[in-house]
């Protein structure tokens, strides 16, 4: 039987979109050129709550996107008939944008990979920074975020789980052992 311990509970991540929000704002001294774009289906959510976060510091909307690496993956080669395909929904252009790339974990660093491939077939943004609730380490590849909500060292056996509620807002995070 797995073990549930929460990581995070509904207070705590809030804070840390918080300080993700005014870190991306710092970094990026304030909005000018800045969209997001959330990975389907976890980082879409959070995306639009540190959406929410920077338009409630700056006093302007940040552009929020939805980007679907289902055809990106490299772990599914000769397997794409099976697989149910979401959308990209990029509603501004990402060329010469910086652009906040969202997810809830970071684990391998593959999800990361398809993503930024993802964006490029979209166009050539001046940057790309990566914004995640939890770093759980483990990387294949050399991916590092910019913006890490909680860092949480887990073994490989281990998982991490974002709880959204029926609103689509982040209620708590778990480890599950």
């Amino acid at each position: 039987m797995a073990e549930n311990t929460v990581i995070l509970d509904g207070t705590g991540v809030k804070r840390a979109l918080t300080r993700i929000a005014h870190e991306v704002l710092e970094k990026n001294k304030g909005v000018e050129g800045l969209v997001l774009v959330g990975i389907r289906t976890g980082g879409v959510h959070l995306a639009q709550e540190l959406g929410a976060r920077l338009s409630e510091i700056e006093g302007v909307e940040v552009p929020v996107g939805a980007v679907d690496i289902t055809m990106y993956r490299d772990d599914i080669k000769g397997h794409h008939e099976h697989l149910p395909v979401g959308k990209t929904e990029l509603p501004f252009s990402v060329e010469g944008k910086k652009v906040v790339l969202v997810d809830d974990v970071l684990f391998t660093g593959r999800t990361i990979r398809a993503a930024m491939d993802a964006i490029f077939d979209q166009g050539r943004p001046a940057c790309i920074q990566l914004a995640v609730l939890v770093d759980r380490g483990h990387r294949d590849l050399p991916i590092r975020a910019d913006f890490v909500g909680r860092n949480v060292p887990t073994s490989r056996s281990e998982n991490i789980m974002v709880a959204f509620d029926a609103d689509n807002k982040p209620t708590e995070v778990i480890l599950q052992k």
